[in-house]
């Protein structure tokens, strides 16, 4: 009855539609693609990457996160894969590589299934049922408690985060600076907790010198130079005044036409603006501090006023420096000069001085009796090496501070993988939910890889440890990663913070199964060499 109809065409001309199974084993490509990138990323023997932006600028890192923003990609697949990258560096700061090589390895593990004709509904609950387990065992008998007020123990495991870095051969450095600012940094009020790297602990990069001479301040360092040559550089014991207001005459919003008769209108107009200024000098001068900064101006004659009264100013501060040095020394960011008073004033900082490092100067506020607020000042020997240990100290300072917010470990090294791996195997339930128990070891067969030993001799190896043990506690058997031989995490001393594994598994899961749900990509395509008819009537007259 219909033979003879015109077929319909429901999406417009230029758009591009895939279905069906073929979508499925592209998604599952696409994100075994990007984990193979990382992979070799794993790992104390990790490689480094080196990617070169359009700009011209290269970035030289193995952190998993970092390498995959600057990648590129086209697939819509591979793009969510970068972005559980960037979720799990937000939410946990460390496990960037490890979160995608696993996703990519529990979308490999699908394939077969697939190809089974399972439908993928079927694949997702039993992966679904299988991370449930998962963190019930992390949860209960994989995981051990620590000892916050354990300085060692927490060293450890914040060394086994930066044992697979750049900066490795400076561990006990990186851990002393992490673990540090971390406490620096910690807010304990009325039983809430409250860790705020990003805000507080500033890392602040200067070329030359060498790694060696990295530290935490016990204060904040600020680029910037006194407002007038005559004023002192070194003040012990300063009194300090944070404002939020510019020292200078305010100007008119927008334009001002005053219209002046007499000459000595002008005079007294000029006059004015310095009694305004002079008064909020003398507002000031009135609490008797030894240092002013202000997040905007301070005019030439504000500056005259306060060298003669002893008061060393600094202005133009970046807000959030501004914030830093008011929880360092304890002062109170002042909008108003008229409503300064003495409990503004901070006290708190028992050093102030000027130093010239390179050719630039640099303020230093230090030897602070209580600092919340602190910089980690990094040196190194050239720019890429710092922004390549800014962004592994990045990692070890999160580290520290999932320690803090969570004290649980769980052991490294590829063991606990091999042990939940262990735990699910023993279910005996069929089909996907065992991919998901051989997918998990994929991070000690990465480990392995990465240094080069006898991959399938130390996976089953492991496997046998893991099936023989009988014991109460947990099975910390796992990869050594700088020789790829079979150690007792016990004894090597490596483990890693629950929070960490936890987003690990939770994310690379769900991304998973987030990729198996699809069955259908519509992409509207551009229009090549712009030559092609866009509206419908165009198109008519196009065939006639």
């Amino acid at each position: 009855m219909f033979g003879g109809q015109q077929p319909i065409l429901v999406l417009s001309q230029n758009t591009k539609r895939e279905s069906g199974r073929k979508v499925q084993l592209e998604n599952i490509q696409a994100g075994k693609a990007i984990a193979d990138v990382i992979r070799t990323c794993l790992g104390p023997q990790a490689m480094l990457k080196m990617l070169m932006d359009p700009m011209g600028g290269i970035v030289m890192t193995n952190d998993g996160n970092a390498i995959l923003r600057e990648i590129t990609v086209q697939h819509p697949a591979a793009k969510s894969m970068i972005e559980i990258a960037r979720t799990q560096d937000e939410e946990v700061g460390d496990g960037t590589t490890s979160v995608i090589v696993l996703a990519g390895e529990m979308l490999a593990a699908a394939e077969p299934f697939l190809q089974q004709q399972i439908h993928p509904t079927v694949i997702i609950r039993a992966y679904r049922e299988a991370l449930e387990d998962i963190v019930g065992h992390l949860l209960s008998d994989l995981s051990v408690q620590l000892d916050v007020k354990d300085k060692a123990k927490m060293a450890q495991v914040v060394k086994a985060c930066v044992g697979t870095k750049f900066i490795g051969k400076w561990s006990d450095l990186a851990v002393k600076i992490a673990l540090d600012a971390v406490e620096t940094v910690t807010l304990n009020e009325n039983g809430r907790l409250e860790v705020d790297i990003k805000r507080y602990a500033k890392v602040e990069k200067i070329p030359g010198g060498a790694i060696e001479e990295s530290c935490v301040l016990k204060g904040v360092m600020i680029n910037k130079d006194v407002t007038h040559p005559k004023m002192r550089r070194y003040i012990e014991n300063p009194r300090i005044v944070l404002l939020d207001c510019s020292l200078e005459y305010k100007k008119g919003e927008s334009q001002t036409n005053v219209e002046i008769i007499g000459e000595q209108d002008f005079t007294r107009m000029l006059q004015i603006e310095e009694e305004f200024v002079q008064r909020i000098c003398a507002d000031i001068i009135a609490v008797k501090p030894d240092l002013v900064f202000t997040e905007k101006g301070v005019s030439d004659l504000a500056q005259h006023y306060l060298l003669k009264a002893g008061i060393t100013a600094i202005r133009r501060l970046r807000k959030t420096d501004n914030l830093r040095i008011a929880r360092a020394c304890g002062a109170t960011i002042v909008n108003r000069t008229e409503e300064l008073t003495e409990k503004d004033v901070g006290t708190g900082a028992g050093l102030f001085e000027i130093k010239k490092i390179g050719d630039e100067y640099f303020t230093f506020v230090t030897e602070c009796k209580d600092p919340k607020a602190c910089t980690i000042l990094l040196r190194g020997a050239s720019k890429d090496i710092l922004n390549e240990t800014e962004r592994n100290l990045q990692d070890a300072l999160n580290v520290a501070r999932n320690l803090v917010l969570e004290p649980r470990l769980v052991a490294g090294g590829g063991a606990v993988e091999m042990a939940a791996s262990q735990l699910l195997s023993r279910k005996q339930v069929k089909g996907p939910y065992t991919a998901v128990a051989h997918a998990l070891e994929i991070i000690p067969r990465t480990l392995a890889q990465n240094c080069g030993a006898n991959t399938i001799r130390a996976l089953t190896a492991l496997r046998a440890k893991h099936a023989s043990h009988t014991g109460d506690g947990v099975c910390a058997w796992g990869i050594d990663g700088e020789s790829g031989e079979i150690v007792d995490m016990n004894v090597k001393n490596i483990w890693e913070p629950l929070a960490v594994k936890l987003q690990t598994y939770k994310t690379a899961v769900e991304t998973a199964i987030l990729l198996l749900r699809i069955d259908d990509i519509v992409s509207g395509s551009k229009k090549r060499g712009g030559n092609e008819p866009t509206n419908p009537a165009a198109m008519a007259q196009g065939q006639e």
